[in-house]
């Protein structure tokens, strides 16, 4: 039994990761600020994609989008801060999550719907370190696309550009073909202001600002200007004085400040 238990333990620690332990992927998605600008940043394309009436057809999107964060970002963390056997095991629930929804449903997610939720990540995640950290230069955006490229073609997904240079144009053309205002952009911004509070979903409206592409801005008639632009580099000077959850504590809910707390794993 102790032998077992042993070779066990051995596997794991030999096991490669899915993501490189000082890769700029752990940094960024091991903050919980910069990962809450990505879900901000998501929420308003999700919001105009063309296939959201699938996240209304389970009706948990709407009816919790907090939760829905929370429980997208978890499948998140496996994958990024697990061996690539979990990784994968991760990777598999999700195909498997979607597959019983199709079945459910009658017919399938369309592809490129899958493609677009797979590229929101990978823009986001740059946008978002950026706006808190510093410029990303081209290897590093190659490293970000890489993780989520092996992410996607887990997934089974089609047609994924092989490399962060080649996926620009085809991130552009998703952008033009794949986004339109809807009923339901109207009703989930609506969802988002209730279970915020006015105040709260204000400071959405303003972090979105700060990431969306000119795109989504145009089509959700944002103004180019956010108040929070000069409060950015207040919030880097409160990380490094290690005061920044003063600012956490007022501006999210209380009932997730645990949950936000978690978010915070990477160290280095």
């Amino acid at each position: 039994m102790h032998l077992i238990i042993r070779n066990l333990a051995e596997s794991q620690i030999l096991m490669p990761n899915f993501v490189e332990k000082n890769s700029v992927v752990r940094k960024i998605w091991g903050k919980s600020d910069t990962i809450l600008f990505i879900f901000a940043g998501a929420a308003a394309e999700f919001a105009l994609n063309k296939a959201v009436d699938w996240l209304y057809y389970t009706g948990k999107l709407p009816s919790d989008p907090l939760g829905r964060l929370f429980s997208t970002v978890t499948y998140a963390k496996k994958i990024v801060f697990s061996t690539q056997g979990e990784a994968n095991e991760a990777i598999g629930a999700l195909r498997d999550i979607h597959a019983g929804l199709e079945r459910r449903r009658g017919y399938a997610i369309p592809d490129w719907a899958y493609r677009d939720v797979l590229f929101m990540l990978i823009y986001y995640s740059i946008a978002a370190y950026e706006l808190l950290e510093k410029p990303l230069n081209d290897e590093e955006k190659e490293e970000i696309y890489n993780v989520f490229y092996r992410v996607g073609t887990g997934m089974n997904l089609k047609h994924l550009p092989p490399t962060y240079r080649e996926w620009l144009p085809v991130r552009a053309m998703h952008l033009s073909e794949d986004l339109q205002k809807s009923d339901y952009t109207i009703d989930l911004f609506k969802q988002y202001k209730l279970h915020l509070g006015a105040m709260r979903y204000k400071v959405l409206i303003e972090g979105q600002k700060l990431v969306v592409p000119e795109k989504v801005s145009s089509l959700l008639d944002f103004h180019h200007f956010s108040w929070l632009i000069p409060v950015i580099p207040l919030y880097k000077l409160s990380r490094l004085l290690k005061m920044d959850w003063i600012f956490k504590s007022v501006l999210l809910p209380n009932d997730y400040k645990e949950e936000i707390k978690a978010l915070d794993v990477y160290v280095g």
